[in-house]
């Protein structure tokens, strides 16, 4: 399960009230058979290791440490709920096809906030992406939600489009874990 949306949208905030974290992990939170993987984690990580080196120059470490994390928890078999910017196709397809090896498969979880929305969502946690950074993503996630609303969003198994409310609303996400491994 991945759970995206522009920077600022709400994911982390989803994943810490579902599954408590608590934001200063530096590693993948085990909640049951399910792993949680959100990008805070990778960062808090190299943020311990390099709190010299200035915070763009780590990025493409943060960056590649997540989508790792990620494509080992699917390859291991777990089910995962992951913070995922979503703009990334090759990253979908990258998943999908670790998940379809193993038997499983991908869902989304799209939140789908206006840009200013996402914008205040960054000012208020204090971590706000370039301007240039944030337009290019916003200029994916448009097409990204006309294909998901038209239902033609491969390779994801399934889609599920929330607003910001209503992902306030959502109280659970559960997996169907046979004792054979994930479906």
């Amino acid at each position: 399960m991945l759970v995206a949306g522009l920077p600022g949208a709400g994911k982390s905030t989803l994943l810490d009230r579902l599954y408590g974290l608590r934001g200063d992990e530096t590693g993948p939170a085990v909640c049951g058979p399910v792993r949680v993987i959100d990008s805070r984690q990778a960062r808090n990580w190299w943020d311990l290791r390099l709190a010299a080196v200035p915070p763009r120059l780590r990025v493409p470490l943060v960056n590649g440490t997540h989508v790792w994390r990620i494509a080992r928890a699917v390859r291991a078999g777990h089910p995962v709920v992951a913070h995922t910017r979503g703009t990334w196709p090759l990253l979908l397809h990258g998943f999908a096809w670790l998940a379809r090896r193993r038997g499983g498969a991908v869902h989304l979880i799209l939140i789908d906030v206006d840009p200013a929305t996402a914008r205040a969502g960054q000012l208020s946690r204090g971590r706000v992406v370039a301007p240039s950074v944030f337009a290019r993503h916003c200029r994916r996630w448009t097409p990204l939600m006309e294909r998901a609303r038209t239902g033609a969003l491969p390779p994801a198994a399934g889609v599920t489009v929330l607003t910001r409310s209503a992902a306030a609303g959502l109280d659970k996400i559960e997996f169907d874990v046979p004792a054979h491994g994930v479906r």
